[in-house]
This record gives C-alpha cells, structure tokens and sequence, in this order.
C-alpha cells in the first residue's frame, strides 16, 4: 500500500514554507531514513527522509513551490530495495568522477547557492560526500582552484563574485551588477526587523562593566572547569546569561511580552542567544535557563552554534524566548543599539571588552571595559526600570559571587 511522505507539522508562527531541494525522483528507490527533500522555512531548514524502503511513484511540488504543513509531497511504493547493477565495486570518490559528463550531482542548500551565485557548471565539480553529494567545501576548493578568467555559465559574465571567494579585479571602467532573490528566512528576518521598528516603542539605555572581576575569576578557573565539564569551555556568556535571569526575576516586566491589550507576565526565563550564520542571524532558546548551571548554559550554547553552522536547528530551537542576548562584540563592535524580537519587549546588547581610563576610588587606572546596551519597549517598560534592570546586571558581572549567592 503507497505511503504519502508528508511536509513536517509547522508551528503557528511559520505560515509555508518552500521546497529548496529534491535529493530523490520520481522512480529512484530509497532507503529508510534516507534524506529525500529539504524544506526551508523562515526560520530553519528541514529535512524529509523516508518512512520506509521503497520506491518514489509521485512527486507533488517542484523546488522552489511554496507548501503549508503536513503538504503532502511525494507517494512511496514500500518494497525491499534492489540494487541495481553497476560496475565492479569501487570507492564512492572514484564512482562520483565517473559520472556521466554533464549530469549535475545532488548538493545541499549551501552549495547550490554557491553554484547559482558563480555560474558554476556543478558536473565539472569533483564531489566527496556521500554518493558523490557535492558539499559546500567541493564548491570553496573549486572557486578557491579556479584560473582567474576561467569561463563560467553561459549569462554569468557580468556577475560579481563574493570578495570573500574570488578577488579577482574586475576590467577598469566596467559597471556590473548583481541581482539575487532573497532567501526565505532573510526575507523574513528584514520582515520581522521592520516590523520590531514600526509596532514598538523601542528605546535603548547604556551602561558599561568592568570586566576585571569576571576576567580574573574565568582565568583562575578555566583549566579546572574544562577538565570538570568534560572539554566545556568557561566563556562569558554562561555568566551573563544567569545574570540577566536573576535581573528578569527582580523586574519581571522586561521578561513580559504584549499580546493586543493585554500584559503577559513569563513566570520563567527562556533566553534567547543571537547567533550568526550564513543565512543571516537566528535565535535559539535556552530553555528554563534560570535552573541551568554556567556550565549547563555553555555547553547548550556550544552546541546550539554548532547546529546552527550546520543548518541542524529545529522548530522546537527556536520557538518561544522571553529574553534576547546578543553578543555584537565577537565581531568587534563597540557599541549598538539591537532591535528588539516581538513579542519580547527586551534585548541585551553584549560589546567588545576595551581597555579604557576609569576612575576607582578616585584613582585613575585603566581596566577591561564592555559597553551594554539594553533596548525595551517602552509601552510596558519606563525608563527606570529599565535603568535598574541594566544597573542590576552590571552588579552582577563586577561581583561574580553574587551570581551564585543571587543577591
């Protein structure tokens, strides 16, 4: 009896979502769990693999058409899978370059995008994934290998290649242009940015820290925490994140959130911590993080990066979030003002550490300092509370013990 392979159950926050990729055709013979589409969202891409082993009979949508949940996408005949015939045994990498000429390989996302944005003709790329799959590495190594003039698709010649892939100078006078659709998740990321700037009362208070403290306790701890937490790095953020959760208890409207006339008041602190990836920024969850410990928190941290690098992020990472933490200072920021992430009405703005001229105990000494930036919606925030909020976090982090003792 056929099996219809259905698009993942979307939460209320994603409407559609796009068919980016088909790894399978109609009569190809899969394995279970073998990846046979990737859907991207707004906010993630997601993978489809299937049911059981069998046979592709139908396929409902092309790449690039647009489904809602529980679409369904494709017909499977189950059946045991016969292997067809082939030559003598050989490694994947040998069987891949043998390859009919022309015939494209199948490649993710990523690569794929690589390959539209050159003009690549993805046949004449060597792939080494599984199967032959052309990874977003094969593309890089064959930009990266390409003679500077190499001719590309046909159309592609006034294309301007990413600086970051090919430096190539461009022939003097020549005025080229590049036009590229926008992704799904960047086009929803400038949709909910406009949005949090026209539907807020969005305001943005300062302060700075004196990191010396925090500094000196991670360089006194670090080895033994990494040995303790098996490979765990002590970082900052484990630290900042139990800080502003203590502060989110003292002033629970920052953790609240507006929905129509109505104040919802989160009697626990799911944070948000910004991460930047390929596709453009994302924000996954850190669960109940007030019940966390700093190492709990920094190995979460790690490994939400992680899949967030891999594009492994699931709904479930990033829905909800009554907090947001960003971090513009590993990219050597100095000081902004971060956009809110409705319906959260706060978001911390972590900066680069500067040494700089301070004046303790009226002394003048240079010490390691960070700008924080905290914007709030001021239709539920006043500004003294979000003044104290600040003024408590930055309490917190010049006197670590009090983290732990929670005063």
């Amino acid at each position: 009896m056929a099996i219809d392979i259905k698009a993942p159950a979307f939460p209320e926050s994603v409407a559609d979502g796009e068919i980016a990729t088909w790894h399978k055709q109609e009569g190809d013979t899969v394995e279970r769990d073998e990846l046979i589409v990737e859907i991207e969202t707004d906010k993630v891409v997601m993978e489809v693999v299937a049911p059981e082993s069998g046979t592709i009979t139908k396929i409902a949508f092309a790449e690039g058409d647009t489904i809602e949940s529980e679409a369904v996408l494709a017909t499977l005949e189950p059946g045991a899978v016969t292997a067809k015939p082939s030559a003598p045994a050989s490694t994947e990498a040998t069987a891949a370059s043998d390859s009919t000429p022309g015939e494209a390989p199948q490649m993710g996302p990523a690569a794929r995008q690589l390959v539209e944005e050159h003009g690549l003709d993805p046949s004449a790329i060597s792939g080494t994934g599984k199967g032959g799959r052309l990874t977003k590495e094969d593309v890089m190594a064959h930009l990266a290998g390409a003679p500077s003039g190499a001719a590309s698709a046909p159309g592609a010649a006034n294309i301007v290649d990413s600086p970051a892939l090919d430096e190539s100078p461009q022939p003097s006078g020549e005025r080229v242009e590049k036009r590229v659709p926008m992704t799904r998740m960047r086009a929803r990321i400038a949709e909910r940015l406009l949005d949090a700037s026209q539907q807020t009362a969005m305001l943005t208070t300062f302060n700075e820290v004196n990191m010396a403290p925090l500094m000196k306790l991670r360089k006194q701890y670090k080895e033994q925490f990494e040995k303790t937490h098996n490979g765990t790095r002590l970082g900052f953020m484990g630290f900042f994140v139990k800080a502003c959760c203590e502060a989110l208890k003292r002033f629970p409207e920052v953790n609240a959130s507006i929905d129509g006339n109505d104040v919802v008041y989160h009697g626990y602190q799911d944070v948000g911590v910004a991460v930047s990836t390929n596709d453009g920024l994302v924000v996954p969850i850190l669960r109940d993080a007030d019940f966390m410990s700093i190492a709990d928190i920094e190995a979460a941290i790690r490994d939400l990066g992680l899949k967030a690098k891999d594009k492994k992020l699931t709904m479930d990472d990033m829905t909800g979030g009554t907090f947001t933490l960003s971090n513009g200072g590993v990219f050597g920021s100095l000081l902004s003002t971060p956009i809110l992430n409705p319906p959260q009405t706060g978001i911390l703005g972590m900066h680069t550490i500067q040494e700089r001229p301070v004046a303790i105990d009226g002394q003048v000494v240079i010490q390691p300092m960070m700008y924080l930036a905290l914007s709030y919606d001021h239709r539920l925030i006043d500004g003294k509370t979000a003044v104290q909020f600040l003024v408590t976090v930055k309490g917190l982090i010049e006197d670590p013990a009090r983290i732990l003792l929670q005063l």
